[in-house]
């Protein structure tokens, strides 16, 4: 069983990808399974193992991940051996130490821990920004190779860290990470710029149903996992992030379908 939380499709991608090495299944978290995971139970009885893939945010694991992690009923998980697999635009810091730590804590055993570079997608501060497209072709088009080597050591029940640290990942996973959980995560700056014709998609497709259309203009609640969906989707470019976003540019994994990313509209 792989359990994937993805905003722009990069995770979701790769968990697919997964899927098709592993002969597994991909259970995408969004929707009611994500907003309450205690009520949702899932069992691991008949699973060989279970695969936890999602994005890495600021070096760390993901708030609305962690969340999750802590609260869902998985049923006979204890039995099973859990992976990691992350996708980050350069390098994951300290995320597989994080990701261990919560499955101590669930009484889960914890087995190998990957990253997978995959094309940035954060762009929500100053000299953060999108690649090039030369560059999120590049990475794209070496990702397949990366994930089947990943599948051969989940195959072998490896217990390995194959992730990607990079430099002063101490810092940036137990500093800064936690600077920006706490500082750089509100949906207050979400807002719609006059080029919004109303088309509802950034609703359609939140993974948290967080965004809700009132008048036929978006409206962002406080329930964001932050994962970028609703300003890469638009496709008037019409969702800001204050100013921060301005001039800056839009990602969506092309190997996922808009279909793919549809929601349950957030109602009012």
């Amino acid at each position: 069983m792989i359990l994937c939380f993805s905003g722009t499709g990069n995770s979701l991608y790769i968990a697919k990808l997964l899927a098709d090495y592993l002969n597994d299944n991909v259970i995408e978290l969004k929707d009611e399974l994500l907003i309450d995971p205690r009520q949702a139970t899932i069992s691991c009885k008949n699973e060989v193992r279970v695969v936890w893939v999602f994005p890495v945010y600021s070096w760390g694991v993901p708030p609305v991940v962690k969340h999750y992690m802590k609260r869902v009923n998985l049923r006979n998980a204890g039995g099973v051996g859990h992976y990691m697999v992350v996708t980050c635009g350069d390098d994951a810091g300290l995320t597989h130490r994080q990701w261990r730590k919560l499955m101590k804590r669930r009484h889960w055993t914890d087995l190998g821990a990957f990253s997978v570079i995959m094309p940035n997608t954060y762009t929500l501060m100053k000299g953060f920004d999108i690649d090039t497209p030369e560059v999120a072709a590049r990475k794209l088009s070496e990702a397949p190779a990366k994930v089947k080597s990943i599948a051969a050591d989940i195959n072998d029940q490896s217990i390995v860290n194959k992730v990607k640290t990079g430099n002063w990942a101490w810092i940036k996973s137990r500093i800064i990470y936690h600077w920006f959980v706490r500082h750089a995560m509100s949906p207050e700056p979400f807002h719609a710029t006059d080029a919004c014709t109303g088309c509802g998609l950034c609703a359609k497709t939140c993974p948290l149903e967080n965004v809700m259309m009132w008048k036929r203009r978006p409206e962002w609640r406080d329930r964001c996992a932050l994962c970028l969906r609703c300003y890469h989707i638009c496709p008037s470019h019409a969702v800001a992030y204050g100013k921060a976003t301005a001039r800056k540019g839009q990602y969506l994994c092309p190997e996922i379908t808009t279909k793919e990313f549809l929601s349950t509209p957030a109602k009012r």
